[in-house]
């Protein structure tokens, strides 16, 4: 069971460090949902690393879909950063899911860095919750990382077909069920589990297996001692027997 667990463990972590070394390789700003339901409210955590070598991530706007606008957005406070939610009027006004009209919603959420940023090596996550998702398709979120030397990155460019393009903008697909967390996230590991119900198992045996044979040892004393005295009292009665 141990070479099982530990054979499982081996594999687990080879998996995590082959995604890890992807999502390294591609170095984008990626966005993770926590929900993709079609009208649910997600938090959407953007993944920001710093591709530079000499200049530090000091700002970053992310652009929000103004066809499929969001009604609602709050942000998740980032230490070391101001954040800002700026609402404008659609040029193009929209009917929501209960036939209102809306004409304004936020547009874009801009963080500013106020301790130096990012440094070269590092990444940051950025987080907002906004709602209602649309009921289909794909979600864009096109965003621009400004760096310390005044070079700005723009992640804007939407795939066609299964080609990525250099510079993806972030995005998302909505599904009809709510996303899974990932199994790191969960905290559970079933290969952990297994193991250790096996563990406990085998803890069980052990200890009945000790207390079985101490229990039988104390009997078997007890037989010897019980034995030995009534043998003693016969030589005794014998031998106090006038001749």
């Amino acid at each position: 069971m141990r070479l099982i667990t530990r054979a499982a463990a081996t594999a687990v972590t080879t998996l995590a460090l082959t995604l890890g070394v992807a999502e390294v390789a591609s170095a984008h700003v990626r966005v993770i949902p926590s929900s993709t339901a079609p009208g649910s409210y997600s938090v959407l955590t953007f993944n920001v690393p710093v591709e530079s070598d000499t200049a530090n991530t000091v700002a970053l706007t992310v652009n929000l879909p103004t066809t499929t606008p969001f009604t609602y957005v709050s942000v998740r406070p980032t230490p070391g950063w101001t954040a800002k939610v700026t609402t404008e009027n659609l040029a193009n006004p929209v009917k929501d899911d209960d036939g209102n009209i809306i004409t304004k919603a936020p547009i874009k959420v801009e963080w500013t860095a106020t301790d130096g940023g990012l440094a070269p090596g590092q990444f940051g996550q950025f987080a907002i919750q906004a709602g209602p998702l649309p009921k289909s398709g794909t979600v864009y979120l096109p965003t621009q990382q400004k760096y310390s030397d005044g070079k700005i990155s723009n992640w804007v460019q939407q795939a066609q077909g299964n080609a990525e393009p250099e510079s993806p903008a972030p995005s998302f697909e909505i599904t009809a069920a709510a996303a899974t967390p990932a199994a790191a996230d969960s905290g559970t590991n079933p290969w952990a589990l297994a193991g250790g119900g096996a563990g406990i198992a085998l803890l069980g045996g052990v200890v009945g297996g000790v207390v079985g044979s101490r229990v039988s040892r104390r009997r078997s004393d007890s037989v010897v001692s019980d034995s030995g005295t009534s043998t003693e009292d016969q030589a005794a009665d014998r031998t106090s027997v006038p001749a």
